[in-house]
């Protein structure tokens, strides 16, 4: 079981680092091998703690979004009634690209997740993928186009390019927003648009990822991870609340180089420790 000065650093760094495109599932599997807490990470119950971190970072996602699921789902409700999406009518056609961009992520996580999970739970290849997830965030700022549309000027099949593309994030080390706010940057988006386009596209799957799991930490023998785990989720809350109103900022001005070189040093130095200890 996990201890609460444990659950306090593991949630507020997955507060930050579920956000910042620096992997929250690698540094979550990284950290405690780092730190050499005797943790085992594919015990059910450590994986029914992240998951309810991930809730505490869906409902800061929502909260700080409102306005915009709001306007999304009176628009979807809209081109429902008229049976068509109109042209002008600029928050339906979000609310369905996101549907489309939502559909491969969720197929992929419902397939993949554990066998994932399972196949790539070390800290040396979670240190190794850190360091790939930086060279992706760095070849993204190579290979983007010139801004030149916005988010809900994105076509149909882009949508989909960048959802499949967020599904790299079962991997650990890669990450959710980074591998999504990539794609959204070849396809055209500025950085702002891209990470706009990016937390909404990841709010659904990982609220829908956190509600499968959540009964879990009510069954018999994960209740006394109960409290361990609120506090890890108000941790986590708390972080990604700064976090995000951080990042919409910092996108403003600024490029993904700076998590790209992070994610490249992090993962050098973390697999070279892991390899001499």
């Amino acid at each position: 079981m996990l201890t609460y000065f444990q659950v306090i650093v593991l949630g507020l760094m997955q507060g930050f680092s579920e956000l910042f495109p620096i992997s929250s599932l690698g540094h979550s599997v990284i950290l405690p091998q780092l730190l050499g807490w005797n943790v085992n990470q594919k015990e059910p119950f450590f994986l029914v703690f992240l998951v309810f971190t991930h809730l505490a970072t869906s409902i800061v996602l929502i909260g700080f979004f409102w306005k915009d699921w709001l306007d999304i789902i009176k628009g979807m409700g809209r081109s429902l009634a008229r049976r068509e999406i109109r042209k002008d009518d600029a928050s339906a056609k979000l609310g369905w690209l996101l549907v489309v961009g939502t559909i491969p992520a969720g197929i992929l996580g419902l397939l993949l997740q554990e066998p994932l999970s399972t196949l790539f739970a070390s800290a040396k290849i979670a240190a190794f993928f850190l360091m790939v997830n930086g060279a992706m965030l760095y070849g993204a700022e190579l290979l983007r186009r010139r801004a030149k549309t916005s988010a809900t000027a994105v076509t149909w099949v882009k949508s989909f390019f960048i959802g499949t593309v967020q599904a790299i994030a079962l991997v650990p080390g890669f990450s959710r927003s980074g591998a999504s706010m990539a794609g959204g940057l070849l396809a055209g988006l500025s950085h702002e648009d891209a990470a706009r386009f990016s937390f909404l596209l990841a709010t659904p799957i990982i609220l829908a990822a956190a509600l499968l799991k959540v009964p879990e930490l009510f069954m018999p023998e994960n209740r006394g991870l109960i409290g361990p785990a609120v506090v890890g989720a108000l941790c986590s809350g708390t972080t990604a609340y700064f976090s995000i109103r951080f990042l919409m900022r910092f996108f403003k001005t600024n490029k993904l180089t700076p998590f790209a070189g992070y994610c490249f040093v992090a993962g050098a130095l973390s697999l070279l420790w892991l390899t001499i200890r």
